[in-house]
């Protein structure tokens, strides 16, 4: 049988949908974190990993963090080099969209790792998560009634996390996915004023989309504790939607599930309904 670690497994957006599904199904899994999950792992703390994968034999893998430095670029290649060494025999990565279209991207070398582990292997990039308008970086702005964010009339495929997390499922427990780069798109791609309409109506508030100047939304994010190269980072890729990149809708998720993805509008209205916008 199977043991599954799941990084991030305790309250990450992908990895608590994934150890939910494979739990459901029956598969032993071990979740793993810096703070919560059955057992701590710190990518950033070797002496962590060791315990956390005894006896794995599969592996679902993140970066919690978008470090920039050299150091922090290197921990998954050498977390995986010791997964591996440690028994695992199949290895789940989440990276992003555009690890391959961004010169100098800080997730490329996991990406690499990954692909030459030896094991095999399946490499998952979604775009831009639904769920960042409720569980992360824009749900204070959805509360506060404003999106301010660089991305100008750009338009981008939101991918519903509970996709992710049943590709990530079925690439941990099925041989057919093994080798295989998944590009995960919703099934069309929007703008954030019409994301904003859509959550206001459901949610009963107002909420509206403002486009900011890069340098605006990056002294902002520095000005909440935002490391400053990381918040160039982030407006890097906000600005990218703004120029048109990234809003090409894939089939991959209906490859890899044998269904279409969940439509935007489907998540807003389930998000709305349990409350997470009161």
């Amino acid at each position: 049988m199977t043991n599954i670690l799941i990084l991030g497994g305790g309250n990450g957006k992908t990895g608590r949908r994934i150890a939910q599904r494979l739990r459901a199904a029956g598969q032993p899994v071990r979740t793993a974190s810096r703070a919560t999950g059955d057992m701590r792992l710190d990518l950033g703390d070797p002496a962590t990993w060791a315990p956390a994968l005894d006896g794995v034999t599969a592996a679902y893998v993140m970066e919690p963090s978008l470090q920039t430095g050299a150091e922090g670029r290197e921990r998954i290649p050498r977390f995986v080099s010791e997964a591996v060494a440690a028994g695992v025999r199949r290895l789940v990565l989440l990276t992003a969209s555009g690890v391959d279209q961004i010169d100098d991207h800080p997730l490329e070398a996991a990406e690499q790792a990954v692909r030459g582990s030896g094991v095999n292997w399946t490499i998952l990039r979604p775009d831009w998560f639904a769920q960042n308008f409720s569980e992360g970086p824009w749900l204070p702005g959805v509360m506060a009634g404003t999106l301010a964010l660089p991305t100008g009339d750009g338009r981008v495929p939101f991918i519903d996390a509970e996709d992710i997390a049943a590709v990530a499922a079925a690439a941990l427990t099925e041989d057919r996915h093994n080798g295989r780069i998944y590009q995960l798109t919703g099934p069309r791609a929007i703008g954030f004023g019409e994301a904003a309409d859509l959550i206001g109506k459901a949610a009963g508030r107002t909420v509206r989309y403002v486009d900011v100047a890069p340098e605006v939304f990056v002294e902002r994010q520095v000005s909440f504790g935002v490391p400053p190269e990381v918040a160039r980072l982030l407006a890097g890729v906000l600005v990218a939607i703004r120029d048109g990149r990234g809003a090409e809708v894939s089939d991959d998720v209906e490859r890899a599930l044998g269904r279409r993805p969940r439509p935007f509008e489907d998540y807003v209205t389930e998000t709305a309904a349990a409350g997470h916008w009161n």
